[in-house]
């Protein structure tokens, strides 16, 4: 089983921007998190990130190609207003999608409590820090194990 992992704009800077809302890991470090969970789940995983708005719909579209059975998402501040990713993950019905944050996004600026890409996804974790990846990938893999 092949699972897809989306982070959006500034997430290549974990540990560097606000450490206090995302913690001092780097980005690499979760990369490695969520492959080790992966390996221990017996499935495939891809992380992919983008500062680009294309590039991250491009990458969506292609998982209806290329055998991923799940997407997990962090559009980061896209979140609150690209219409066109939503587009994108409303389009790609045969798999689950379940949207991640790092943070309590209901417990922050007024801006950040509205997902307009969340009604695209059959889930959504926040505040759970970097381990709302492995739940997200846990939903999103027993979702998809369920379709089969």
């Amino acid at each position: 089983m092949k699972i897809l992992v989306i982070n959006g704009p500034n997430l290549n800077f974990l540990g560097i921007r606000d450490k206090a809302i995302y913690g001092a890991q780097d980005y690499e470090y979760l990369c490695n998190m969520i492959k080790k969970a992966a390996e221990e789940r017996k499935c495939e995983v891809e992380c992919f990130q983008s500062n680009h708005e294309g590039a991250i719909i491009d990458r969506i579209q292609q998982a209806y190609f290329d055998g991923t059975a799940g997407i997990v998402i962090n559009p980061g501040a896209y979140t609150h207003y690209s219409y066109a990713i939503h587009d994108a993950l409303e389009s790609v019905t045969t798999m689950p999608k379940c949207e991640i944050h790092i943070s309590d996004i209901t417990a922050r600026e007024d801006f950040r409590k509205i997902s307009v890409t969340a009604p695209a996804c059959d889930k959504q974790i926040y505040g759970h820090g970097l381990d709302g990846y492995i739940m997200a990938m846990d939903f999103v893999i027993e979702a998809a194990g369920a379709s089969l």
